[in-house]
């Protein structure tokens, strides 16, 4: 186990969003919330044909969508991983310091939470379109999916997995919508806050998987293993059912629906995309020996995160993935025995 962890939260203090930066405020109506460039669906001829309103309420929507995805992430994927490490529960046995910054991760991710719940109710009242919620985030079901295929003995551990995915892809959308000017400012003052608090996160959660990878056991890295592109996956590919029901909304019938979205998101596109977007987590994963096991490097493979090698059957170069944008686009147990004191209880919500 990687023993060594440098902080970066020595000046959370001063840095950190909940401490030094105020709540952003919306106070006047604006002509764009989200760049179209990065919701290909507004620029399908079937949409476009449904004149500008349609356009804009479809944008405000992904706005919106966007709020909601971070809200919901943050409560039922990061939080609750997070709160575990914090208390010493998570059933890896980490330096104190980590458990340490785990509280200040916990505090961050609800001030993440809570500021874009917020924000949502202002948009509502400045723009008077209310939000639709879309139920459970498509990563939930996801996940209990392969938790499903996952053996008793690593119950729980596509949450913590999905924990460190999630926040060491840090989204294209923390990237693009704080510098387009086109967006109102507090638009780009509240991604740009959040921006800044997930560059730290990246950095821990990076420390974590180098703590956990070598405290499995080499039965655990097998049942797992396979199951890391799908938890990638999982994250980065797009909700295409909230995007139908946002198509809906402003009258496309079914089969239209289904045209702007195939072409929209072309397979052979959408699998190269998501690459792109996966290539740090794949190389953080391949740096900490995961995929040494044939079983898991074939897996990447066959999900499009590697590049077969020349004249070899094992790929060795990481593909780069979907704008985590594009999902922009959108969980106790203490250690019962010495040989299980660094495999993760269930972290499940």
């Amino acid at each position: 186990m990687q023993s060594t962890y440098a902080s970066r939260f020595g000046r959370w203090d001063d840095l950190a969003g909940v401490r030094r930066k105020p709540q952003r405020r919306l106070l006047e109506a604006a002509d764009l919330y989200f760049p179209p460039e990065l919701y290909p669906v507004v620029g399908h001829p079937l949409v476009a044909a449904r004149g500008p309103a349609a356009v804009r309420t479809l944008l405000l929507n992904r706005l919106y969508d966007y709020l909601d995805f971070t809200t919901e992430l943050e409560n039922l994927a990061v939080i609750p991983v997070a709160s575990k490490i914090a208390r010493g529960t998570s059933g890896l046995l980490l330096p104190r310091q980590m458990q340490a910054d785990a509280f200040k991760i916990v505090t961050d991710e609800a001030w993440h939470a809570q500021f874009s719940f917020d924000f949502t109710q202002e948009l509502e009242q400045v723009t008077g379109v209310p939000h639709a919620a879309g139920g459970a985030p498509v990563f939930v079901q996801r996940l209990d999916e392969i938790a499903a295929q996952l053996p008793r003995q690593v119950a729980g551990l596509e949450a913590l997995l999905f924990a460190i995915v999630s926040e060491t892809l840090i989204s294209g959308l923390l990237s693009h919508l704080p510098r387009d000017e086109r967006l109102p400012s507090p638009v780009r003052d509240l991604v740009r806050d959040h921006a800044e608090d997930e560059g730290r996160h990246h950095v821990y959660f990076r420390s974590v998987l180098r703590h956990l990878w070598p405290a499995l056991t080499l039965r655990e890295r097998h049942a797992v293993g396979p199951q890391i592109p799908a938890i990638i996956q999982a994250f980065l590919t797009p909700d295409h059912a909230q995007v139908a029901t946002r198509l809906a909304a402003v009258g496309l019938s079914n089969e239209e629906i289904l045209q702007v979205i195939t072409e929209s998101w072309p397979e052979h596109e959408l699998m190269g995309e998501i690459a792109q977007s996966a290539a740090p987590a794949v190389r953080y994963f391949t740096e900490v020996g995961a995929l040494d096991d044939s079983r898991t490097r074939d897996a990447f493979l066959e999900a499009g995160l590697l590049a077969p090698a020349p004249d070899t059957d094992t790929g060795a170069g990481a593909g780069g993935g979907c704008a985590a944008g594009r999902p922009e686009h959108l969980t106790p147990g203490a250690p019962k025995t010495p040989q299980d004191a660094n495999t993760p209880g269930s972290t499940r919500p």
